[in-house]
């Protein structure tokens, strides 16, 4: 299309397209509260935890020291609880988050730009196949291409991941858009590897790893068929964030 300026879409899942798993790790980690009898808030637990994950996935990349997101899950959550949990059976905690990253609900805009975005479109997301798969199915969503992390052996930041993306769309980086509600995992990965990020920020945000800023940021997924075509951004630049 004359004026288009971007020839391609890479998008993040969980928090972009599908509601983000606060919720479920909030109601994970009350359970593990309860059952366990912890000596701490459900809170303590899930920022402790996040922060052990991330860095579980960020020493997962590439194909000897790669981990599935299932795997990152119990040993960052086993060496959070140390020796308050030895012994104990924390597979029904992780299976909680399992299921919900198979059945997530869906945001209505992400239905709308799908429906009529105009140029291919990869999702790529921080996830196992399974769940990720499943997900997609379910609501009948329809993808040009799709990259999991454990299809690439990376997570994003890494930029593993992104060039898998490029490579199956058969798209430079700077022909490219990727949009994702993750200043960490999204637009410090997207623009480390040259393709232009976008900045998802809704409304229900939880703890971000990263300090960077976005240069483009929107509220809604309706405002990127605009910054396809070139036109600005609505928002200014902002340094508040979300994890995935």
């Amino acid at each position: 299309m004359a004026g288009r300026h971007y020839d391609a879409l890479l998008i993040d899942f969980y928090g972009t397209v599908a509601a983000g798993d606060r919720q479920a790790v909030d109601e994970a980690c009350a359970a593990a509260v309860e059952a366990l009898g912890l000596p701490m808030s459900a809170d303590e637990l899930a920022r402790r935890w996040g922060v052990a994950f991330f860095a579980e996935m960020d020493a997962s990349n590439g194909q000897e020291a790669f981990k599935t997101l299932r795997a990152c899950e119990m040993v960052s959550l086993r060496r959070v609880l140390g020796d308050l949990a030895e012994g104990a059976d924390l597979e029904p905690f992780i299976v909680q988050l399992q299921e919900y990253m198979a059945n997530p609900p869906i945001h209505a805009d992400a239905l709308e730009l799908l429906r009529d975005v105009g140029v291919p479109v990869c999702c790529v997301s921080n996830a196992d196949n399974r769940p990720l798969f499943a997900a997609i199915r379910r609501w009948g969503l329809r993808f040009d291409d799709v990259v999991s992390s454990e299809e690439a052996r990376s997570y994003k930041p890494d930029a593993g991941i992104f060039r898998e993306a490029l490579r199956r769309l058969d798209v430079r980086p700077q022909r490219a858009l990727h949009v994702g509600d993750s200043l960490h995992s999204d637009v410090g990965g997207a623009r480390g590897v040259g393709i232009t990020p976008v900045w998802l920020c809704r409304e229900d945000r939880i703890h971000d790893l990263a300090t960077c800023a976005a240069d483009l940021t929107v509220r809604t997924l309706t405002e990127v068929r605009a910054l396809l075509e070139g036109e600005p951004a609505t928002m200014p630049r902002s340094q508040v964030g979300g994890t995935r």
